[in-house]
């Protein structure tokens, strides 16, 4: 089940202006379809998959700990 937030385009901006706490985020391709999930520190995370992975969108929750964006996750994998 995909978040229910705006997209965001997957750039530089958008990884600058990224929070460094925990996240679920989801990554969409530039239709806005899902192509996949993940739960890390947001800004390193979105760093990595700007530079390495073929997203062109993302959108996020932030999450208080490592253990809660795992929680995020299982809920919305589970939904």
């Amino acid at each position: 089940m995909s978040l229910a937030k705006p997209w965001r385009d997957l750039d530089r901006s958008t990884v600058g202006s990224a929070p460094s706490r925990y996240a679920l985020y989801e990554l969409g391709d530039a239709d806005g379809d899902t192509v996949g999930f993940g739960t890390g520190v947001l800004r390193d995370e979105l760093k990595e998959a700007l530079a390495y992975g073929d997203a062109a969108k993302v959108r996020w929750e932030l999450a208080d700990s490592a253990e809660h964006a795992e929680r995020l996750l299982a809920e919305h994998v589970e939904a």
